[in-house]
């Protein structure tokens, strides 16, 4: 009789082992399914493929590609006898139908200065009316 209690005894051993890993296989099961979708959303594999059809695109399409300027704001004064030439240029421009923005026209002529030798730019400078620095006064009207 001794024998059949010292069976029994690792049985029920046995019995609360395998309750336990059952409630750890719950817990890992429970789990395991978010960690099936993390593995698969963070999947780095497609990544290399997209990236390879990506660089092959280009170069059936042969685009040229256009970068990104960072464009500058600023204000500034000049005389009422240069304003009127910008419009004199715009109109110019209108004649060999090619309209042209004040923008375009200042830029355009910071491209034709930037291609005079040191000598001729020095020439057109001097040739400017000088300004006082800051912005012109507005006269004030009697109320």
């Amino acid at each position: 009789m001794a024998q059949t209690p010292a069976k029994k005894a690792p049985a029920k051993k046995a019995a609360s082992k395998v309750a336990s890993k059952t409630a750890i296989v719950k817990v890992v099961a429970k789990k395991a399914p978010a960690a099936k979708k993390a593995a698969v959303i963070s999947k780095p594999e497609v990544k290399p493929e997209v990236k390879a059809v990506v660089k092959a695109a280009p170069a059936k399409a042969a685009k040229p590609v256009k970068l990104k300027v960072k464009l500058v704001r600023d204000s500034f004064t000049m005389p009422a006898d240069d304003w009127a030439l910008i419009d004199q240029l715009k109109v110019r421009a209108i004649g060999f139908k090619r309209p042209a923005k004040k923008s375009e026209l200042l830029r355009a002529g910071l491209q034709v200065l930037a291609g005079l030798p040191d000598s001729a730019l020095q020439i057109a400078l001097d040739k400017l009316q000088p300004l006082k620095p800051g912005r012109p006064k507005v006269e004030k009207k009697p109320s």
